[in-house]
């Protein structure tokens, strides 16, 4: 016997979103940017600070460009930094610690000749590869970083080679304490050579270090014992 009406299904009814579509996720704003960690900024900063201090040079270079390239505030870079001679001292010491860690591992022959060739290539090695970075070392400024310079790159190469003179001179019977003299001549040769070259980049970098170890290798190797100036000589001084 009925009571007059369906009864209700015993499966329960759909909730009233079904057969409705899930909204979409709404993607952030176009303006909207990832928080960096400190280190991850810091970073940053190093690195827009080498652009610009190879760009414009220590002087021009000023905290609030630093700041605008960063899209931050300019507490932020005196936060890691301290101001511009704190970043500027950063980007020197990496960019010494990055070209004597090149060369270093570059130099592996038992051979001066050998030796010669791989300075001279690891040197336009590095200006090619990290030009900004040789840029920065090779202009002037009136902030000294921990680790020094570009002359005290120099410096440093230049003992490195000065051991290797002095047994060559031994074993020729020049006088080895002027290995010193003959590799601060060499690094100097070298490296002037790279700057000039670091403008024009011609020819390639492999004919530079070729036409530059030719000089100083066939240099070496006809040395006098007691050079004099010829100059002196005709004039009677």
């Amino acid at each position: 016997m009925t009571d007059g009406y369906q009864s209700e299904s015993s499966e329960p009814a759909p909730p009233p979103t079904a057969g409705i579509p899930p909204p979409k996720a709404v993607p952030p704003p176009k303006n909207s940017r990832v928080r960096m960690s400190s280190a991850q900024r810091r970073e940053q900063l190093i690195l827009i600070g080498r652009q610009l201090f190879a760009e414009k040079g220590f002087d021009a270079t000023s905290v609030e460009e630093v700041a605008a390239r960063a899209k931050v505030s300019k507490p932020v870079v005196y936060e890691h930094f301290g101001g511009k001679e704190g970043l500027y001292a950063v980007v020197v010491d990496r960019e010494v610690r990055a070209l004597l860690h090149h060369i270093a591992t570059a130099l592996t022959a038992g051979h001066p000749h050998e030796l010669l060739e791989q300075a001279a290539l690891a040197l336009l090695d590095y200006i090619e590869g990290e030009t900004d970075g040789f840029r920065v070392l090779v202009r002037e400024s009136p902030v000294m970083s921990a680790t020094g310079n570009f002359s005290s790159v120099l410096n440093d190469i230049a003992h490195q080679v000065e051991h290797i003179l002095g047994a060559e001179f031994k074993t020729r019977g020049y006088d080895p304490k002027l290995a010193e003299l003959y590799a601060q001549a060499l690094v100097g040769m070298v490296a002037l050579t790279g700057r000039w070259w670091l403008e024009v980049r011609k020819p390639r970098k492999e004919t530079v270090a070729a036409h530059l170890v030719n000089l100083a290798w066939n240099g070496l190797s006809h040395l006098e014992a007691k050079p004099g100036l010829v100059t002196r000589r005709t004039s009677g001084r």
